[in-house]
């Protein structure tokens, strides 16, 4: 479709008028860098239009109706004077009515209505037909006195950094439903529509600002990310939806914070236990899919009811699951797995990559201890029997940048012969995800099985350690013992 107008900035006018003497409003401070991101990002100036003359002594069919036609996108400006504004729900009714008279009025889920949420008021207060709208909200809660401080920039550096990786949130969505407008051959168009697509699901609002994190980083890396409306309310409606995104997607990824979320009409459980069980059900239908679950590691649960899906992740690493990772790292070493989960090796580079553990001119069986960083120092002992023993010893190492350490760690789970777990300071969810690692380590490129797979108990005891069983691993303890004794049981095995 053809407009003259790629986008009409639709907001009440109290909200551009300048805080300080000689400063911009705030809608001129957006009209601008927003013309100025999507150029970089269309490859071409963006036709911006809001008109700042209009005001209640126009008549509003005389330039609004005319020229509503002709527009690509309404983008909404929303505010407590804009949900009481008449003239700005009429802007906004004039433009849906377009948009049914029009051949396109929705692309798949995407509305041609975006909603940046300046000031916040409250859901059941929005245009009806802003409520199912995704929004983009231009504004923080602090946590001290539960007040809403608006983005803006200039600003302080950590608040001027928030309001632009919001506004580049907005244009780069604004820029994909732009060139989608326009159809084949129009430059951006063409590369996002073949982009391979990532289910991020939707989280409760303590984590809200970490995934958005996450969808800017994917986009950025040139993948398409679902859902790109908010989740229906109703259950069944969920459901559908989710299930029909999830089957377009190659990869899900599913953040778990101290919130249990939003429970959909007609369900008991939250929105993202809904997810996560809907992508399991995805995984275990088979094909190249799979599940990526990250717990920040300063999460504690406010909600009884989010610490038992939080243990019942600890557990979900067989096959009728699709087996996931659950990760319990930073944000960025998160994101470090994520883009190695995305580019796996190629094909033929597994298919010619050398046989697990065998180097040239050396035939020393390798083991490759893995531990928390703060147990490398306790490991010393079993490193040293392990050595006198005729093996050799390969420590995970954390210093240095964060793509190389994960680049390191996933070589060696490829190459050695037997992956060694000091289960130490780490918990049990952190020992769970190393053993769901040495499931996935043909996806590493390794195309032998490993002699052996091990754990090793070791101080601090608790109750959780003297528990501990799995037929994953040889489980090795010491108890009254020497090391030497903890270690014969795999000693015996290579044998």
């Amino acid at each position: 479709m053809h407009f003259d107008d790629d986008i009409f900035l639709s907001y009440a006018h109290i909200d551009d008028q300048a805080l300080a003497e000689g400063q911009k409003g705030w809608i001129s401070t957006l009209h601008r860098a927003l013309e100025v991101r999507l150029g970089q990002l269309l490859g071409k100036e963006p036709r911006i239009w809001r008109d700042a003359k209009l005001n209640g002594n126009d008549i509003f069919a005389d330039g609004l109706l005319e020229r509503l036609p002709h527009v690509g996108v309404l983008l909404s400006i929303l505010s407590p004077r804009y949900v009481k504004s008449e003239w700005c729900q009429r802007e906004l009714q004039a433009f849906l009515q377009v948009c049914q008279s029009a051949p396109v009025a929705r692309l798949s889920s995407k509305s041609r209505v975006f909603k940046v949420v300046k000031t916040p008021v409250p859901l059941d207060a929005h245009p009806t037909a802003l409520k199912p709208v995704l929004g983009y909200e231009f504004y923080i809660v602090d946590t001290h006195s539960g007040r809403a401080r608006e983005l803006r920039a200039p600003s302080s550096p950590d608040v001027e950094r928030l309001y632009w990786d919001k506004l580049d949130d907005l244009a780069h969505d604004i820029a994909d439903l732009l060139c989608a407008l326009d159809g084949p051959g129009s430059g951006w168009c063409d590369v996002s529509s073949q982009r391979e697509t990532v289910f991020l699901a939707e989280t409760s609002y303590d984590l809200r600002q970490k995934r958005d994190a996450i969808k800017r980083e994917l986009q950025e890396h040139g993948f398409k990310v679902v859902p790109e409306q908010p989740l229906p309310l109703i259950a069944d409606e969920l459901i559908a939806t989710v299930r029909e995104q999830l089957a377009a997607s190659r990869l899900s990824v599913h953040i778990v914070g101290r919130s249990y979320g939003v429970v959909p009409d007609g369900s008991m459980m939250s929105s993202v236990v809904l997810q996560h069980q809907l992508a399991v059900e995805r995984a275990a239908a088979g094909g190249d899919f799979c599940r990526l679950v990250w717990v920040p590691p300063d999460v504690v649960p406010d909600d009884a009811r989010e610490q038992q899906f939080i243990e019942s992740l600890e557990t979900d690493s067989g096959p009728a699951s699709g087996m996931a990772d659950v990760l319990t790292t930073s944000l960025e070493e998160f994101k470090t797995v994520l883009h190695v989960r995305l580019t796996p090796p190629r094909r033929e580079e597994a298919k010619t990559a050398p046989p697990a553990a065998v180097t040239e001119g050396t035939a020393h069986t390798t083991v490759y201890l893995i531990c928390d960083q703060r147990d490398v120092d306790a490991t010393r002992e079993l490193q040293d029997v392990l050595f006198e023993r005729g093996l050799e010893v390969i420590v995970q190492v954390f210093d240095g940048d964060e793509s190389n350490i994960r680049r390191d760690y996933e070589e060696n789970l490829r190459d050695c012969d037997v992956p060694l777990v000091y289960y130490g300071q780490g918990g049990e969810l952190w020992l769970r995800s190393k053993l769901r690692e040495m499931q996935k380590a043909a996806g590493y490129g390794r195309t032998q099985p490993f002699r052996a797979k091990a754990v090793y108990v070791a101080d601090p005891d608790t109750p959780e350690k003297q528990r501990f069983r799995t037929l994953e691993a040889l489980v090795l303890r010491r108890g009254q013992g020497s090391m030497l004794d903890a270690v014969t049981p795999l000693l015996t095995h290579l044998r």
